[in-house]
This record gives structure tokens, sequence and C-alpha cells, in this order.
């Protein structure tokens, strides 16, 4: 019988994306002496969740959070050194639209956490508390589970959750699922709230970023691939997938390689692409395109390093800004603000300069920052997420060849486009492959 090492011979995994998931694969399997390479089109590791050098400050190409449930995807930072709470600024859960909400969970075992912080939520009556607690009472009775699937709002609504909806469930949609609410599935965010709210009271923690997203994961992905055997090639795309036999040819920037397995870890829109030419791939390539997408836009306003936020991280309701967050408070960077829009809205018709008048005015109307930013920069990704809808078809992470899998936060999975789906998704398709050996 072959050992271990043997049949890690015998592999040799290619990976095209050096994204979340492409390098949660990589990672695990190089965790089992697998070989892997690893082909990014990009100049640097990330995907879409990526550091951003602009006007000498590193940026992310988004504002991400995490949520302490993400326990695979903090596992892994863990594992290639990263440091946790070096890493991020952990903030107990807390909700606060300026001068309308504000929820904070008391540091008591979930659900207690929860319930009391409902009932001792600030800007509704107690009549509103009360429903809000019963919503997540009767949900947990349910075990987060639907007969049918339906949006958020139909779900939120048949529950009366009146002013609620706009106050605490839609911000929570909308920041979890980037789909509207009228358009999300109740489902996916019934998902979400179980395993955030409803497990560990550190579970619901948000955690914030004090390093780019690049540095936080990827990059030292790499180096612990490199340490392992394993290889990373930036600016090196994948070009094609050619089957061969019982290996796949993959056609890249760098040459043709053959691998026993292919993961293709890459956009949608690459990964279709990748697909589209190959017979048995290309139905596939079909239901990735037709997935609907969501934007994110994140508008950066760097003011002088004296002007700072009432809280890390703040909403505002009915503002074309949705979040906030003070980056001189989580990452020492003074004075830098990050407005994050998620999902689709009246602010994709305006001019990147109109948007940022239009976040610098809600600043000053809101907060009373009456300084000008000293420079701002606007990141859109237009299809940033796929759009969490009902009944949603999301393609599967094995594929009817064997030896070619699919990872993305946008594949078969409980969890809306997360970090931790994509995470997920990447080490199931690395599971498959040792299962296979």
């Amino acid at each position: 019988m072959a050992g271990i090492q043997d049949v890690a011979q015998e592999l040799n995994v290619g990976i095209i994306g050096g994204g979340y998931a492409g390098m949660a694969a990589a990672v695990t399997l190089a965790q089992h002496g697998i070989p892997v390479t690893v082909f990014e089109s990009a100049k640097q590791l990330g995907g879409r969740a990526r550091g951003v050098l602009y006007n000498n400050t590193q940026l992310d190409n988004g504002q991400h959070i995490l949520l302490g449930c993400y326990h695979q995807t903090l596992k892994l930072i863990e594992q290639v050194g990263g440091n946790i709470k070096e890493d991020f600024l952990r903030l107990p859960l807390q909700l606060t639209l300026h001068n309308r909400f504000e929820l904070k969970a008391p540091h008591l075992p979930a659900p207690l956490h929860l319930l009391l912080g409902l009932l001792g939520a600030k800007g509704l009556p107690f009549g509103e508390r009360m429903r809000a607690s019963r919503f997540m009472l009767a949900m947990r009775n349910a075990r987060f589970t639907l007969a049918h699937d339906t949006t958020a709002l139909e779900l939120l609504r048949t529950h009366k959750q009146g002013e609620l909806i706009r106050l605490l469930w839609e911000p929570i949609c909308i920041s979890a699922l980037n789909t509207p609410v009228h358009k999300a599935s109740a489902q996916v965010l019934l998902n979400v709230l179980r395993d955030s709210l409803n497990g560990a009271r550190s579970d619901s923690d948000m955690l914030l970023p004090r390093i780019n997203f690049s540095a936080l994961f990827p990059e030292r992905a790499e180096k612990y691939i490199n340490r392992h055997g394993g290889a990373v090639f930036t600016s090196c795309g994948a070009e094609a997938i050619v089957p061969m036999g019982k290996e796949i040819e993959l056609v890249t920037a760098r040459g043709t390689q053959r691998c026993s397995h292919v993961i293709c870890a890459a956009s949608p829109t690459s990964s279709a692409r990748l697909f589209r030419t190959v017979p048995q791939l290309a139905p596939i390539a079909e239901q990735i395109e037709a997935i609907p997408c969501q934007p994110i836009y994140t508008v950066y306003l760097q003011y002088p390093e004296r002007v700072r936020l009432p809280h890390a991280m703040l909403g505002f309701d009915r503002g074309v800004a949705q979040w906030l967050f003070d980056r001189g408070q989580i990452a020492g960077q003074l004075g830098l603000i990050a407005a994050v829009i998620s999902a689709e809205g009246v602010h994709q018709e305006l001019e990147q300069e109109q948007l940022v008048q239009k976040v610098a005015q809600e600043l000053h109307k809101q907060l009373g920052i009456t300084r000008v930013p000293l420079w701002h920069q606007v990141i859109a990704e237009k299809r940033a997420t796929f759009s969490c809808e009902v009944d949603l078809r999301r393609p599967a992470q094995i594929t009817p060849l064997p030896n070619v899998l699919l990872a993305g936060d946008y594949t078969a999975g409980a969890y809306p486009a997360t970090l931790e789906g994509a995470i997920m998704s990447g080490i199931r398709c690395a599971n498959e492959i040792r299962k296979a050996s």
C-alpha cells in the first residue's frame, strides 16, 4: 500500500487564482504534503479582497469585516503565521446608526447576549424590541430553517418586524448578503444569523483588520506554500484548461503544465471563460454566467489627522453612505475614513466626484465634520459579489471532470459571498482531492 508521501508525489495540483479561495485550497493541500502551484493573473494576491496602495497610503480594495463565527478563516490565518489579537480590532456585537439606533450586546452567553441586547436597544419603543426578540426565538425554535425559501423582506413582514426592518435587519442583510432585502434569500440570511448570533458569544464579535487584506492571509499563505515545496506565480494567468486523459494540461502565461488536478478559483467571469471551451464544463460556464451580481463601492476620504468618528464603525440611517470605518481607530491611519455602500442603488447613477461630494456632505451634516478632505479615492467593484437571491442555483465544487474542481464564494454553500464562504469552498476542493487520492 502506498504511503502518504507516495500518494502526494503522484499528485500535482494546479490552482487558478490567488484569492482567498485559491490560497485556502493551496494551504490545505500543502499542509498534507501535496505539491501545489498557484497561478494568479494580477500582480498581487487577494482577488477581490486585496491591498491597494494609493497616495502612499495602504488601502483595501473594499472594506471588509470578519465575524467571530468565521472559524475556518481565522484558523487558516493563524496557521500561516497570523496573530488574531494583533491583526484585528475585535469588537463585541454592536450596531450603531448615528442618532437613530444603537444595539450593544452584553458579555453574556448566547443567545442571552443578543436577546438582552435587543431588549436594551436605543431608538425603538419597547414593543418593537420585544418583536425582535420574539423573531429570534421563533427562528431558533425552527432551527433557522424554512420549509420554502422566500425573500428576507417577506419573512420579516410575516413576523411583524415593522420599523426593525429598516433599522436592524436590513443593515444586517445588506452587510452580510450584499443584496437588497426585497431580493435577498431569507434562508441564507437565517444561516448567517444562526452562525453569528446563536452560537458562542464570541461568534458575534466583529473583527476589523488592522492590516491590508493581501497581507492578512494571501501573502502569508504564499510563504507557507513555498516552505512546503509549492510555488505561487503572480502576473501569470491561466489561458486554457485542456483534459489529457487522466491529467489536465494547464496553459498559462509561463507555458504549459501537466497537473493531476486543477482547482479553478478565479473570478466567476474568468472561470466561465475557461470552462466554456471544455465540452464537459460548458454547462457550468452557462450556470456561472446566469448568476446575477451586486456592486460594492468604497469611498476613502483622507481628512486632517485630528478628524475621527464617534466609533470605529458607524452606520447612517437613510444615507448614501451605509457604514463608516475610522481607519485611525482601527489601523492607526489617522483622519482616514472609509465609507461603504453595498448592493445596488441610486449611488450607481452618480459620477465618482459626485459620490465623494455626497458622502462628504453627509459627514458634515451628520457628524459636523467641516474640513475638506485632503484627498479621496473611490473603489467601485461593480461585480463585487453574487446577488444572494431566493433559490439561487450556485455551481457545485465538484464538476463532471473528476480532476477539475471549482472554488469561490459564489459556489454552492450555506453562506453568502463572504471570506468565510470563499475559504470553505477552497478547503472543500482540497479535501475532495485528498479523498480521491
